[in-house]
């Protein structure tokens, strides 16, 4: 199965408005590569799953809404008929048949011969890791196995676009871990055009060429996992994304004045402002000559770093990520040092 099979995708003016006049999705206009992920997160009932079955066919859009699929209209046909592929969280499997027949079903009613099918089959079969389960009822899966074949029946067919709604909710941290390796390698391998729905961020990063936060309906920011990291539209977006602190503050001549001391900040803004400071941007210091400085509260040992509660440098308690093999407790004093550029002014919501 050869990569790059998938289409360019355009949502055009796309809102959804219920019958009893329920606003779902305010109108979104955007456009996919052709083989690029986009992945759609935000917290339940943002519109997002409501934007996927649009652009599947099992919603219409307002009128004034078009889905096209390289730049042809596919707005009034149905789902059976636009080419894409489907993964639930439930992944639909058909309980009377073994592995390698769920695969190959779709193939099957396109009516595509047997040889070619079993190839087809068996080519997935490789990609997705389940080599030796292919006479298996789906009742004698795991949950990761499962995923797995839902995942090859979707794309057997070679859809145009692939339709997921978060497909690793139900599994396991630790499964969710492994899987969204494998998934991203398999999407990276096919070149199918991908639309992807979840509220777990680390899964949107590690997923997603580009990013689609959502939220009320509406399009907070786009962009790369690291431009909706570091540059975030909104508070929102800082507040959604990560771990982060927001502190207000104001600003006078280039410092930024908390009660703990000043911090110099670089975009030279003046008067009452609100910004973001990542943990992992703050580092532990001497209190000596520290332009800031604040009382260690809780200490959390997460392994690879620990994180500390930091109280009296902000006018709320700072979240500080420290390694994990400095000797800090609760109650000492310490400093802290942030880099200018690791300070960013957020915009009102």
């Amino acid at each position: 199965m050869t990569g790059g099979q998938g289409v360019t995708l355009r949502v055009e003016a796309c809102g959804k408005t219920f019958p009893d006049g329920t606003r779902a999705l305010e109108p979104i206009t955007l456009d996919v590569a052709r083989g690029e992920t986009l992945v759609f997160l935000g917290p339940s009932g943002c519109g997002k799953t409501t934007m996927l079955r649009i652009i599947a066919g099992l919603e219409r859009p307002d009128v004034g809404g078009r889905i096209l699929f390289n730049e042809v209209d596919v707005t009034g046909i149905p789902i059976e008929r636009r080419n894409v592929g489907m993964v639930f969280q439930s992944y639909a499997l058909f309980p009377n048949m073994n592995v390698a027949e769920n695969i190959g079903y779709g193939l099957k009613i396109r009516g595509i011969g047997k040889a070619e099918r079993e190839a087809r089959v068996a080519e997935l079969v490789a990609l997705t890791g389940i080599e030796g389960l292919v006479h298996r009822r789906v009742d004698q899966l795991s949950g990761g196995q499962r995923q797995r074949v839902a995942l090859a029946r979707a794309v057997a067919a070679r859809p145009s676009v692939l339709l997921l709604d978060e497909p690793l909710t139900a599994l396991d941290a630790a499964l969710r871990e492994r899987l969204r390796v494998e998934l991203d390698r398999l999407l990276r391998t096919l070149g199918i055009t991908t639309i992807y729905v979840t509220h777990d961020q680390t899964e949107a990063m590690m997923l997603g060429d580009r990013i689609v936060v959502m939220r009320k309906g509406a399009i907070a920011q786009i962009g790369t996992a690291r431009d909706i990291y570091f540059s975030p539209a909104s508070r929102f977006v800082a507040e959604f994304i990560g771990a982060t602190n927001i502190v207000e503050a104001e600003c006078h001549d280039g410092m930024l004045a908390l009660p703990g001391g000043r911090l110099p900040i670089q975009n030279g803004a003046s008067g009452a402002v609100v910004v973001m400071i990542r943990p992992e941007s703050i580092d532990i210091i001497s209190t000596e000559g520290a332009v800031l400085s604040g009382r260690v509260g809780d200490v959390s040992f997460i392994g690879d770093r620990q994180r500390l509660t930091v109280s009296g440098a902000a006018h709320k308690p700072l979240l500080v990520d420290a390694p994990n093999s400095l000797g800090i407790k609760a109650g000492d004093i310490v400093g802290l040092s942030v880099k200018p550029e690791a300070i960013r002014l957020l915009a009102g919501d």
